[in-house]
């Protein structure tokens, strides 16, 4: 299996803050948000992969600034490094408001996919390649955030976390 470019992950969705979407305050309400979210998250894991893709986990979403009823919003989702059959997904979110011509921040955060085989097992997907700076500093980080995630699940002990140790226990 051949590795592919982070580069060839890149999805970009783009959505219009409608009533429907917003909470009594008119921002967009997170919900919504992380649906969106997923839904670019899992595009770029299929990207990767060429095979459909379930969401493992989502890591903690803080959320910077509020988007306000009218704005667009922007979600730039891509690949930052793929395991055995796992892929993270980092994802950046900005409101964009039109009528006063600027954007901004709003979220970013990590999602973890799986590649299913035809029987809805886990299958093997393909390493990942790392071009710029910012890609090799995400790529590098995703062991860590992924001992994070699996000893918070109960999938890892603390002590075999050998990446995350290195960060707080000196020899």
């Amino acid at each position: 299996m051949e590795a592919k470019k982070a580069s060839q992950s890149i999805t970009i969705m783009t959505e219009l803050v409608l009533p429907n979407d917003t909470n009594v305050f008119g921002n967009l309400m997170g919900g919504r948000l992380m649906y969106w979210m997923d839904i670019a998250a899992a595009l770029s894991a299929q990207k990767h992969c060429n095979a459909p893709v379930v969401t493992a986990s989502v890591d903690n979403i803080s959320f910077e600034n509020p988007i306000k009823l009218g704005n667009v919003v922007h979600i730039e989702a891509k690949i930052t490094r793929a395991f055995n059959s796992s892929m993270e997904v980092h994802m950046k979110v900005w409101g964009e408001d039109l009528t006063q011509q600027y954007k901004y921040k709003s979220n970013e955060a990590y999602y973890t996919f799986v590649a299913l085989d035809p029987n809805r097992k886990p299958r093997v997907v393909p390493q990942l390649v790392t071009e710029t700076e910012e890609e090799k500093k995400l790529f590098d980080g995703a062991l860590r955030r992924r001992q994070l995630r699996l000893i918070l699940g109960g999938k890892m002990k603390p002590d075999d976390a050998a990446e995350l140790k290195a960060l707080f226990v000196k020899d």
